[in-house]
């Protein structure tokens, strides 16, 4: 009788990207790591610290140094978040790895679940999905509304709902790694690449402590990324409108010309004046769009790495 073939434990990386977020940050790490344990999983955390201005680096350093399990890294400046996760998902080494934030938004407690539904499943990634999107104002969920109703339109995709907050196998991980552009938007990457998907839905929960790093201009950043990155669409608009407004100047010739032979022409400065506001904010506004994906070509031509690590914690290039 040939003996019993023993299967490794597969090792699940939990990725947290941390900015300005020190007060609870030892809260998220006890409550995923609790979760974890629950679960049963061999687990190992990676902590990525995007450059915060308070002490968020010190607290993620002495929970490297009192547990083995925690991977850190310091990034040499605020990156962003999406460069952040492009730094974990390259450091972390787990057969699954999940994706979450540090906000305490993103419940730990729906850990096990993702787990369960990985290991009993043929699902490449489990995503967690807003069910209600918790605590808002009234102009951050109208923008979310708008942009999410444009992206799906625009890309095909489809997006409602959608977080970062996903549980991803190494096939899709080494996939995602394989995309090497510098405008990064993770969400929209991971549903581009089609790999079967499972949904559990989840309600966003309050943050446990402090103010979200999320301005206006940063959101707004981010959706001109996520459309840019995912459609082409806009640049077409340009034609589409100067071939609109090509067919109306012919129209109005045809019709000033007619005016004039016909000895009925009258003076039209109102018109001419409307016509002209109309023309120039429509060229300023193509000129715009046009700029928005050069800039999207020349930051990626440049080819500069989407992060610098400065200091890192129990992995194989400390510093």
């Amino acid at each position: 009788m040939e003996p019993s073939e023993t299967r490794k434990p597969r090792l699940v990386s939990v990725v947290i990207p941390i900015f300005r977020e020190a007060a609870q940050i030892p809260d998220i790490v006890a409550a995923v790591r609790n979760h974890l344990k629950e679960s049963g999983a061999v687990h190992e955390l990676v902590l990525v610290d995007d450059g915060s201005p308070d002490n968020s680096w010190s607290v993620i350093a002495a929970e490297a140094r009192s547990d083995g399990n925690v991977r850190a890294l310091r990034l040499s400046r605020n990156f962003g978040k999406e460069s952040a996760l492009c730094a974990g998902l390259e450091y972390a080494r787990g057969d699954a790895v999940i994706v979450m934030d540090a906000d305490g938004q993103h419940p730990p407690s729906l850990i096990p679940e993702m787990l369960s539904r990985w290991q009993s499943t043929d699902a490449d990634i489990v995503e967690a999905v807003k069910v209600r999107r918790g605590r808002e104002s009234i102009s951050s969920k109208l923008g979310a509304l708008l942009f999410y109703g444009l992206l799906n339109r625009l890309s095909g995709f489809h997006f409602k709902g959608a977080s970062d907050f996903k549980l991803m196998n190494r096939k899709t991980v080494n996939a995602w790694l394989q995309m090497p552009e510098r405008n990064v938007f993770f969400r929209g990457m991971t549903v581009w690449m089609g790999f079967n998907t499972v949904q559990v839905p989840f309600e966003v929960a309050p943050r446990s402590a402090g103010q979200s790093a999320w301005s206006a201009l940063k959101r707004l950043k981010l959706a001109l990324v996520g459309i840019t990155a995912f459609s082409s669409f806009p640049l077409h608009f340009v034609t589409l409108a100067g071939g609109i407004f090509f067919l109306v100047s012919i129209a109005l010739g045809v019709q000033t010309l007619y005016l004039k032979l016909a000895g009925r022409a009258i003076s039209g400065f109102a018109t001419v004046i409307l016509l002209e506001l109309i023309i120039g904010s429509l060229l300023m506004i193509s000129l715009g769009i046009i700029g928005e994906y050069l800039a999207r070509i020349y930051e990626e031509v440049k080819r500069r790495p989407r992060y610098v690590v400065m200091e890192s914690i129990n992995t194989d290039a400390q510093n």
